[in-house]
């Protein structure tokens, strides 16, 4: 079947999951469409202590389960239906919990290093970069751990300055370089939220 792929990337809490909520809406007037999270695809961790978990370095690609991942949107281009795993922010592992994701028109994958990876990057057909200034985005992310995580504000604070800030400016910032469309604003930006909306009815109209 006909399938696009698309990447947002961008630093934590820069808005990617607004915009790909936004742009699953505009796409599901087109065909099938299914967005997938990076941070599902962490490395089962089950092997360490809750402790060792707590400080592990979930911000380098080394902590992604790249080979799974990969192997699942080529399952899903060719027609094959996956069973797409789950992450439990709140216990630092991987859910036991797994989602059948049947073949669609348009997959949305969103996280922070998708275009830091050079065997992952290859895979989208659309690469965007939602750009978001670093103030806003440790404000969003403490409130979000905080709130939905279980998160003190120390922990929140040592875990950015210790891995999330550094891997970042290491990782995330220079894969910019190879998007296809920066969006500053995040998910309050219609212009280039619209523009992504035609390139999609493009593309699927072509194919």
């Amino acid at each position: 079947m006909n399938c696009t792929i698309i990447g947002i990337a961008g630093g934590t809490a820069s808005g990617k999951t607004t915009i790909a909520k936004k742009i699953y809406n505009l796409s599901q007037s087109l065909g099938s469409v299914v967005v997938i999270r990076m941070d599902d695809y962490y490395k089962d961790l089950s092997n360490l202590s809750f402790e060792e978990r707590k400080n592990y370095n979930y911000d380098h690609p080394s902590a992604y389960d790249i080979d799974l991942l990969i192997q699942h949107l080529k399952l899903l281009k060719q027609g094959v239906a996956i069973e797409r795993p789950t992450y439990d922010f709140v216990v630092h592992n991987r859910s036991k919990n797994v989602e059948r994701l049947e073949p669609v028109n348009v997959i949305i994958v969103e996280g922070i290093m998708l275009f830091a990876i050079p065997e992952l990057r290859q895979m989208f057909d659309i690469k965007l970069f939602v750009q978001t200034p670093d103030d806003l985005r440790f404000i969003r992310r403490l409130r979000r751990d905080i709130h939905l995580r279980g998160r003190s504000i120390d922990s929140v604070i040592d875990q950015y300055l210790n891995t999330v800030r550094p891997m970042h400016l290491e990782f995330v910032e220079p894969s910019k370089q190879h998007a296809d469309l920066i969006i500053p604003e995040g998910g309050e930006n219609k212009v280039a939220i619209d523009i992504i909306a035609v390139k999609i009815a493009n593309i699927l109209n072509n194919k």
